[in-house]
């Protein structure tokens, strides 16, 4: 774990407060890097509706304005930074710079979960556990890890509160967020989701693939491709993660079998024109 992710770690004891209503607004601007005329929407930004049920006063609607003016973000920077990408090229690469994961980890990287007003008792420790756990990819791990959904909201959220407090200034809003949501995933560094992959690499080699549904046994998936079984994972807390583990599992047993079987093809090949030149045959 590097120095980066230690300090992370040692702030989590205070991630998340579920004992006090006091948020240190003047820090919070100083990360989000804009100064508000309105606090309270930035307040109201960082409160969970567990925090004081029955007021009405929660995130919610400004995490739903913010999901849908990231989304406009993106669409527009990517559609003239990328001319020559199709609309679905676009489609996926914004997803991938708009997922729940991709979101989270901008909030643990500048300490926002810290200021979150909350209720539950159990965000500190599923936070701590997607801080560990994101250490092992460096930018995304595409589904082979469990995410607490409330860190993607409050990103969104503080999004939704600058938007709506800069009177719905698109300029404003990328203005303080594009270096917050750096390392932005492009073209190149933009992976594939497990599952996906698998299906394209046997559909390629024309390969049959059969998932076999466990959880409710051990929380676990078997994964076959024609009738082997060559991937299995389990995962206790979501059943998704469970099934695209198994999936990268399997994607890296095929990897390694179909080497084996290029190269035991290249050595037959290699044989029958040894022994066709022995035999002074013409060999195709």
């Amino acid at each position: 774990m590097d120095e980066v992710q230690e300090k992370q770690t040692e702030k989590l004891p205070e991630s998340g407060s579920d004992e006090s209503d006091i948020i240190n607004l003047d820090e919070l601007e100083e990360i989000i890097g804009y100064r508000f005329e309105n606090r309270a929407l930035l307040e109201e930004a960082f409160t969970h509706v567990s925090f004081s049920p029955g007021n009405g006063v929660s995130y919610d609607r400004l995490e739903y304005v913010g999901d849908a003016v990231l989304n406009l973000l993106f669409s527009k920077v990517h559609f003239f930074l990328y001319p020559r990408l199709s609309s679905g090229q676009l489609t996926r690469l914004r997803a991938s710079n708009v997922d729940t994961e991709k979101l989270a980890r901008v909030a643990i990287k500048h300490g926002l979960h810290r200021f979150l007003r909350h209720n539950k008792p159990l965000f500190k420790d599923q936070i701590k556990k997607f801080t560990l756990e994101i250490s092992d990819y460096s930018l995304h791990s595409n589904g082979l890890i469990d995410v607490p959904k409330v860190l993607a909201d409050i990103v969104e959220s503080a999004i939704g509160a600058v938007f709506v407090d800069s009177n719905s200034s698109l300029d404003t809003v990328w203005k303080a967020f594009e270096g917050l949501l750096e390392p932005i995933i492009s073209p190149e560094t933009m992976k594939q989701h497990p599952v996906t992959e698998l299906y394209e690499m046997c559909q390629k080699n024309n390969m049959k693939v059969q998932f076999v549904d466990l959880w409710a046994k051990n929380m676990a998936f078997d994964v076959f491709v024609d009738g082997q079984l060559v991937g299995t994972a389990s995962y206790g807390l979501k059943k998704e993660v469970a099934h695209n583990r198994a999936a990268k599992n399997a994607l890296d047993n095929i990897v390694k079998i179909l080497g084996e079987k290029e190269t035991t093809q290249d050595q037959d090949v290699s044989a029958i024109k040894l022994k066709c030149t022995q035999d002074n045959l013409e060999c195709k």
